[in-house]
């Protein structure tokens, strides 16, 4: 079974991942089975039974027949006691009554019929009366004459030309899965080193359980295009029971309110067992530190594939989860950020504070990382503490792994807008370090801006500043130099503890954009 999940959209790090609902898993999956089957002479239908409910059937395909399929079908209507019913109308039946006292059972034969509203009602001899509200023990004795399944199945025909014993190979897409990726971050108390685990979580919302499955994932955008979506697998429906007082008739019931002394209709009987929702979470590693039960990391074209070691069951409306990753000592940097829009002044702030590595070897990491959530711990008095929560994008080999631990009230940033220029020699061409930036023949220049940065912690920290230029605008003068000018230029520094840092900068915009 290999697991595709559903297209990601949320790129940015400070929003979580949505969880995984049962209820409306977007994601789908190939399933591939193997069964042996004995084939006659000439035409014969060969039913799959048990396949997901989810299946597409258009994209069934059987390997091992002698010779080819004529057609293909699929029935989604499964067995429950609203479908038995439904199938049992305008049969004959027998239906037997117990007294609770002397436990004699009356058997009386007739038809079972349906009203309008959608109750079932029972007619023999005696007349016609409302299912279950006789106030005595009732069940049903028949012989369905239906087709209905104990789970969803595609049937083939096909036509040999002798009898032969053949093994089948049964491959076909399904809606109704999904997965999703899950790290845990433990920073070391010097909050140069962290330990990274990650879960893979698989789930299933069809009806159909796969034991002693050989799961695997892909992580990457696969290009799928939109289909029609099919008919659900048919709902086992709730039996109604629908009585009225007894001596009235049924034209009687929009008027009846439940007069003192008279019977009270039933509840309703409950749903098949089918349409309850069962949801569980199975570790199948036997250790979080077990190298044996870890994903398999493999290419698949420019995607990548994460294969399950061991057999695994992935259980009809469940999740799971299978170990994904454990490192050690990952070497990380701590430092704190920020991201302001060119020319607009901010009053004090908060900045955010993040966690850097590289997803290589020398950072103990060296693995294609699917994207998911991460959650980060630090220990504080002999305990670990949750200090952020933040998505982790797909990650490639050789690229930097950043996390976001959330806003930092002891780092404050500023903006404000001088009101006197940079000197005049300025507004030649820009300085040498500013490489690859020319001047405009038609501009506007604009103020020179202030970020003051201030820190109050008792050690010295890291800081990066973003700004986001305007359409058409760029940096044309800068103090310190920022390390790079592209699109958006990013400035570095270093701020002493419990000291302060001013980065001023000055843009230029055509005129053209000015007019607009």
């Amino acid at each position: 079974m290999t697991i595709y999940r559903a297209r990601q959209t949320a790129t940015d790090s400070r929003r979580s991942p949505e969880s995984l609902d049962l209820n409306n898993l977007r994601g789908f999956a190939l399933v591939s089975e193997t069964r042996t089957v004995n084939l006659p002479a000439g035409e014969s239908t060969v039913r799959f039974e048990g396949v997901a409910d989810g299946i597409e059937p258009e994209t069934a395909l059987i390997s091992g027949l002698p010779a080819g399929i004529v057609e293909k079908n699929q029935d989604a209507r499964v067995l429950s006691p609203a479908q038995l019913i439904a199938a049992a109308l305008g049969q004959d039946i027998v239906l037997v009554r117990t007294h609770p006292k002397s436990g004699q059972a009356t058997r009386i034969p007739g038809v079972l019929r349906s009203d309008a509203n959608g109750g079932v009602v029972f007619q023999s001899a005696e007349g016609i009366e409302a299912l279950r509200c006789s106030g005595l023990p009732e069940t049903f004795r028949f012989e369905a004459r239906t087709d209905l399944g104990a789970s969803p199945t595609l049937s083939v025909l096909v036509r040999n030309p002798k009898a032969t014993s053949a093994t089948l190979t049964l491959s076909y897409l399904s809606r109704g899965f999904d997965w999703t990726a899950t790290y845990v971050a433990e920073l070391a108390a010097d909050s140069r080193t962290m330990d990274l685990g990650a879960w893979v979580t698989l789930a299933n919302n069809n009806a159909v359980s796969f034991p002693t499955a050989h799961a695997q994932v892909v992580a990457g955008q696969l290009n799928r295009e939109r289909k029609p979506i099919h008919p659900a697998p048919s709902e086992p429906g709730v039996i109604l029971a629908r009585c009225w007082p007894l001596g009235t008739t049924t034209s009687d019931l929009s008027s009846y309110r439940g007069a003192p002394g008279q019977l009270a209709a039933p509840a309703p009987l409950p749903q098949a067992a089918a349409g309850t929702e069962l949801m569980e979470m199975v570790v199948t590693a036997k250790s979080a530190r077990s190298r044996a039960a870890l994903v398999e990391e493999e290419q698949l074209a420019d995607l990548k594939l994460y294969r399950v070691p061991e057999p695994t069951s992935i259980q009809s409306r469940q999740m799971k989860q299978v170990r994904l990753l454990d490192r050690s000592d990952v070497p990380v940097e701590i430092y704190y950020a920020a991201d302001l829009i060119a020319d607009i002044d901010a009053a004090f702030f908060a900045a955010r504070k993040k966690l850097r590595t590289r997803n290589d070897a020398q950072h103990h990491l060296g693995l294609p990382l699917p994207s998911g959530q991460i959650d980060t711990y630090a220990s504080s008095h002999g305990a670990s503490l949750l200090i952020g929560e933040s998505a982790v994008r797909d990650t490639a080999l050789d690229e930097e792994v950043e996390v976001e631990l959330g806003d930092s009230s002891e780092i404050q940033v500023k903006a404000t807008t001088e009101k006197t220029s940079l000197a005049s020699s300025l507004f030649g061409n820009p300085p040498a370090e500013l490489q690859g930036v020319r001047r405009f023949e038609s501009a506007s220049v604009d103020q020179v801006h202030d970020i003051q940065i201030v820190n109050s912690r008792d050690a010295e920290i890291a800081f990066e500043l973003k700004i986001q230029l305007r359409v058409g605008a760029q940096l044309i003068a800068a103090d310190p130099v920022p390390v790079s000018t592209a699109g958006r230029p990013l400035f570095r520094v270093s701020i002493p503890a419990g000291g302060s840092t001013t980065i001023r900068y000055q843009t230029e915009h055509t005129e053209v954009h000015a007019d607009r």
